[in-house]
């Protein structure tokens, strides 16, 4: 197992190089000049200005110079300054990633609650009216888009209750904990439903093929509980797919969830990412890009890792 991580690990350097190289070449190949955005008026200043302003930000060398200095300066935790704030990258990072990092965990809890237990009913009880309700019910959760539900629940707040109105400003959880569960409670849910209905299906689709196992036969077969047959014989095997899908939604959540942050007014990442690709700040499209990046890989060997957990035959070295 140490043998496997440690190569896993190893494996990850050349990755992340490729993914920061990739990312470095096509921000820049976006149309349009940052500097003619700082400079005004499409480009109006002199071309003198223009050239003082690209060898401060270091963007008069070529693209391969450029790269290499900035991985250089990644590597000490130094993403370099917003190009149109002058602020340091990392300090708004600091302050951005928790919420969004919150958001997505609370997220992701509501999707389990919600996806496992209607999933897993709907697989034992096969082509019934609690089947039917379940597909239906994660049907309806894929299509409804949930900034539109944000919408109409922030409005009917407005003129029937309290409970869902955004605040003005912002809670940090160190400040107010209980205020702030209060604000994202609401946004976290409506996030959560919408990710749980694509779980739910791959939790019913898997429950369905255990099910359907000689080893779960022969525990019907014993006169088994159906309660003992289905948490301690077919579960464990049947959530490896469903890990699979949420570790895959994991890294989505770091920088996708700016409609959601957007209609909530919460000062997330993805709002962030998203003002940045419009204005070509560069650093900051390239720091954001990289701790996604890194949340993919060390997600993927989580899962991975997981996986042995769940079913003992998978042994890794």
């Amino acid at each position: 197992m140490q043998t496997y991580v440690l190569r896993r690990l190893l494996l990850m350097i050349p990755t992340l190089l490729g993914v920061t190289f990739i990312v470095f070449v096509m921000v820049r190949a976006v149309p349009g000049d940052v500097i003619d955005l700082l400079t005004g008026d499409f480009g109006a200043a002199s071309e003198e200005t223009k050239a003082a302003l690209r060898k401060e930000y270091q963007l008069d060398d070529n693209i391969v110079v450029q790269y290499v200095k900035w991985i250089s300066r990644v590597v000490r935790f130094d993403f370099g300054n917003s190009i149109l704030s002058d602020r340091t990258v990392i300090s708004e990072l600091k302050n951005r990633l928790p919420v969004t990092l919150e958001l997505g965990v609370l997220a992701i809890v509501v999707s389990l609650c919600i996806a496992l237990p209607v999933g897993i009913m709907s697989a034992v009880r096969q082509d019934t009216a609690w089947d039917y309700a379940g597909r239906s019910f994660a049907i309806g959760l894929l299509a409804i888009p949930g900034f539109w539900v944000g919408i109409i629940l922030i409005t009917m707040a407005g003129r029937y209750f309290t409970w869902g109105v955004p605040p003005k400003d912002y809670i940090s959880f160190t400040d107010n904990p209980i205020g702030n569960l209060r604000m994202m409670i609401v946004p976290s849910m409506i996030l959560g439903a919408g990710l749980s209905g694509g779980v739910m299906r791959f939790t019913r689709s898997a429950m369905l093929e255990t099910l359907r196992q000689d080893y779960i036969r022969t525990a019907w077969a014993k006169g088994l509980r159906e309660r003992r047959v289905i948490v301690s014989h077919a579960l464990r095997n049947a959530l490896i797919p469903v890990v699979t899908v949420v570790g895959l939604q994991l890294p989505i959540l770091v920088g996708g969830t700016v409609l959601i942050e957007t209609v909530y007014s919460i000062p997330g990442m993805g709002r962030y990412y998203v003002s940045s690709v419009s204005s070509l700040d560069y650093p900051v499209v390239q720091a954001v890009n990289i701790i996604v990046a890194v949340v993919v890989v060390f997600v993927n060997l989580g899962v991975d890792l997981t996986y042995s957990i769940l079913d003992p035959r998978i042994r890794y070295s």
